[in-house]
């Protein structure tokens, strides 16, 4: 029976974490778009190591194994990667100020990829055989290492390369032959504005990291309030894994794609949404299928909601390469049938008491 004082304070916990994720969110976006433009590099593959990187999530998938629960590990990584696409991206959606937008390269790459990785991961999850999970979180684990990598590159590339601008620019030959007498005051000048230049990036690099470790934060509390909310309820660990929990810790990601859509950095919102799944299924699915061996303590996610994760990545690809017209129809279509999701979840899919 369930204790009414620690429902309460459960409850109080979940709502009170919910103004530092609005608070972390708000730091991520401003401070995303200011860096990514102060180096010289996307918007994309800045987001792609910032708001797209479910950190948060990883933290909740080892909790959950450490504790012998590894159902709701997956459940939680199948329920978010669905939330991210049919609730995140379609808030963002429905938040864009205009009717139609122009999305980037790529964008379309990272959408592509993500829809390549479901594909094969899907059918993997299914059949939790002992061998093959081993063998796939080992190789899903070290593309993701790889795919990261490539990433960091791309942004240290574009780093550098600011840097040699920036020097290039401060040395201009021609007025070293006519301004004569005036060397020192043009080396103060061009190092006070390195200074300025330095100093800005770092603020905002100070701040993006404050808003990363605020989200990275209050996604665990909430799954953790969540847990032991649904644990005083007696409700599966499947379904309030891939529902409760999935919502809870995917907060992060509605917060930033609204806010993202809203104030027209697009590169960020589709970053999050493809980023926190490539994350999702390939890191955080590698780790459980290591941890777990196809050994499911609780049961495994059902068919449905396998095809449902592939419908929604393959509509969230399909919106960037073709979509760009009628975006807020797409954003509402796409809540429409999350709830309808979640709705099926409690009354058909799954029973709210096993």
């Amino acid at each position: 029976m369930a204790q009414s004082s620690v429902l309460v304070f459960n409850m109080g916990v979940f709502i009170s974490t919910l103004f530092l994720l609005e608070f972390g969110a708000d730091k991520i976006i401003d401070h995303s778009a200011a860096v990514a433009s102060r180096i010289g590099v996307s918007e994309v593959l800045v987001g792609l190591l910032t708001a797209g990187a479910e950190w948060e999530e990883l933290a909740v998938v080892i909790a959950s194994l450490a504790q012998g629960r590894s159902s709701i590990a997956l459940g939680n990584v199948v329920g978010a990667s669905i939330s991210n696409i049919l609730g995140a991206f379609s808030l963002g959606l429905l938040c864009f100020n205009a009717d139609e937008v122009e999305f980037e390269r790529s964008e379309r790459l990272y959408s592509l990829i993500l829809l390549i990785l479901t594909t094969l991961v899907a059918p993997i999850i299914y059949f939790p055989a002992p061998l093959t999970w081993r063998a796939c979180g080992l190789i899903l684990t070290i593309s993701f290492s790889i795919y990261f990598l490539v990433v960091a590159l791309d942004v240290a590339k574009a780093v550098i390369q600011a840097q040699e601008g920036a020097d290039s620019e401060d040395s201009d030959p021609e007025d070293d032959d006519s301004v004569a007498g005036s060397d020192t005051e043009l080396l103060s000048g061009n190092s006070s504005i390195r200074r300025d230049r330095e100093r800005s990036l770092g603020y905002h690099a100070t701040r993006l990291i404050f808003g990363f470790l605020a989200i990275s934060l209050a996604g665990y509390v909430l799954s953790q309030a969540t847990i032991n909310i649904i644990d005083q309820l007696g409700i599966s660990d499947v379904l309030f894994s891939v529902v409760i929990l999935a919502i809870a810790t995917t907060l992060p990601e509605k917060f930033i794609a609204s806010m993202s859509g809203y104030r027209g950095h697009f590169g960020i919102m589709v970053a999050s949404c493809a980023g926190s799944n490539i994350f999702l299924l390939s890191i955080c699915c590698g780790i459980i299928m290591i941890q777990s061996n196809g050994h499911l303590d609780g049961g495994n996610v059902t068919l449905t909601e396998l095809a449902v994760l592939w419908v929604s990545t393959a509509a969230f690809t399909t919106t960037i390469w073709f979509g760009v017209k009628y975006v807020r129809w797409i954003g509402a279509a796409m809540l429409v049938g999350y709830i309808a999701f979640i709705i099926l979840e409690f009354t058909i899919i799954h029973r709210i008491v096993d």
